[in-house]
């Protein structure tokens, strides 16, 4: 991918982030295709990741459980606080990153 290209991909995904309510998002949880990203990652790389099929990079952070899986502790947590989280779909993925400070 060209450098023009990724940075065109870059600020396409940064415009399509929100912030919604974890409750929104319970069926694509309940479909497998909820991914939790750690707090200190950055969103947007990671989608642009997940974009560029950068499968090095995407199982790195999978083995450092930095990505995964939302767990149904995390989301009985996210579900009971009513939480927010940064999101953004990758299709077919949902990317979710939650910050405790959000919620406030």
């Amino acid at each position: 991918m060209m450098k023009n290209d990724e940075q065109l991909l870059r600020h396409k995904i940064n415009q399509e982030t929100s912030k919604i309510h974890w409750s929104e998002l319970q069926r694509f949880f309940a479909s497998g295709l909820a991914i939790s990203v750690a707090p200190e990652l950055d969103l947007v790389e990671v989608a642009l990741m997940f974009s560029m099929d950068n499968k090095h990079q995407v199982k790195q952070w999978l083995e450092q459980e930095k990505i995964g899986p939302v767990s149904d502790q995390q989301a009985r947590e996210w579900l009971g606080n009513d939480a927010q989280g940064w999101t953004v779909v990758v299709k077919p993925w949902i990317l979710v990153q939650h910050h405790v400070q959000d919620d406030q």
